[in-house]
């Protein structure tokens, strides 16, 4: 409830606001093109807002059905709005702007109120150009959502890595995001694009699913043919705790991902890998725990870890962990959301550094909602670890 009250009363109040502006300015009152225009608004709350209740409720084969309409839906309702509230200015610039008419010589100009024509032309004009912008925003966001994810390669350089291990390749994939919009073929492109890259280890650092193990452990099967020299692990995301994180767990340990449960091991002879659950994890009886996780390293090593929230680097910081590897942002998904994450988390994508530890972000291979992605295209990262000296 408290979820649909979140996105209800602003998804209402955008709606109204896109009924004034395409129906009401556009259209003559008493008319049916105003009925027909006010119908369909009222139409596209009733499909978002089933959308938010059935897809949580259904299985993905069925709730798909609602997700397609409903979620793209939700990015043109965004985008739209964004559209026409920038064409606000010039559109009450000209609409208040009077016309001029020239009087006898010495005397005032008169002003003319536009006549009624002019206001709808000019209405029409803003409204159309605001549905082919948002039109166009939303499809090339979709084309990057459900496209293949980056490849994108980072080297991080760590003072305590062996030369030996200089190279050491971490293939790091984050919110996945199984669910109605997304199954199996799209595990099976992330396997493949992961497998080919010959990785040293597999890290799934979150929001692997949107479902029950029921609904979509059969999206999740290829994960077991994952394939890496020191293998494969993960770690929780928020959204796992809503699907049952305990199913999943075990699920995920069956496809031979090996979860990271406030815990670590060494690997490779020389670096130490750790893993924390998710900060939501506390609200399921299921915190993190630094201390847990950490106990038993050895500190001559790098201390690599497998967060999933950026925003757990201040107390991995405190601890001398060396790398975070995280996701959670989805690199803002949609401008300018971007701008909004910084204000929950220390960083919206990419590599930066919190004291002396590194922190990497990834923007994930899948999206939530709307599968449009705009600014913040998928990604899975190669971590190439280099030795100092």
């Amino acid at each position: 409830m408290i979820f649909l009250l979140l996105l209800g009363v602003p998804t209402a109040l955008g709606h109204v606001y896109l009924w004034r502006r395409l129906v009401v300015d556009t259209t003559r009152p008493r008319t049916l093109g105003r009925r027909i225009g006010t119908w369909a608004i009222i139409g596209a709350f009733v499909l978002l807002m089933s959308t938010l209740v059935v897809t949580r409720r259904v299985p993905p084969e069925f709730g798909k059905f609602f997700a397609w309409p409903g979620f793209v839906w939700l990015a043109v309702l965004f985008y739209l709005a964004i559209a026409l509230g920038i064409a606000e200015i010039p559109r009450r610039i000209l609409l208040k702007r009077a016309t001029l008419v020239p009087a006898a010589v010495g005397a005032e100009p008169v002003e003319v109120v536009p006549d009624p024509s002019r206001r709808l032309f000019i209405s029409r004009s803003v409204a159309i150009g605001s549905g082919i912008a948002a039109g166009s925003v939303v499809g090339y966001g979709m084309t990057q959502a459900l496209g293949a994810p980056q490849l994108l390669t980072v080297p991080v350089t760590l003072d305590k890595l062996q030369k030996s291990l200089s190279g050491f390749r971490i293939a790091v994939v984050s919110d996945i995001h199984l669910g109605p919009l997304l199954g199996r073929s799209h595990t099976e492109r992330i396997v493949r694009m992961i497998n080919e890259q010959d990785a040293d280890l597999v890290a799934i650092v979150g929001d692997l699913v949107d479902g029950t193990v029921a609904e979509l452990g059969e999206a999740a099967a290829p994960l077991r043919d994952l394939v890496s020299r020191h293998g494969s692990f993960f770690v929780t995301g928020n959204h796992e705790y809503f699907s049952g994180h305990e199913q999943w767990i075990s699920e995920v340990e069956k496809l031979g991902v090996n979860p990271l449960r406030n815990e670590g091991l060494t690997i490779a002879g020389g670096i130490e890998l750790a893993g924390v659950n998710d900060v939501i994890g506390k609200s399921y009886g299921d915190a993190p725990d630094f201390e847990r996780a950490l106990t038993g390293r050895d500190r001559n090593n790098p201390l690599v870890l497998l967060a999933h929230q950026p925003v757990q680097v201040s107390d991995a910081a405190s601890r001398g962990v060396d790398l975070q590897l995280s996701g959670h942002t989805h690199g803002g998904q949609m401008v300018p959301f971007n701008f909004v994450v910084p204000v929950q988390q220390p960083s919206v994508a990419g590599l930066s550094k919190v004291d002396d530890t590194w922190l990497y972000v990834s923007r994930g291979a899948g999206f939530w909602g709307p599968p449009v992605r705009v600014g913040a295209p998928p990604d899975i990262t190669m971590i190439e670890l280099r030795s100092a000296g």
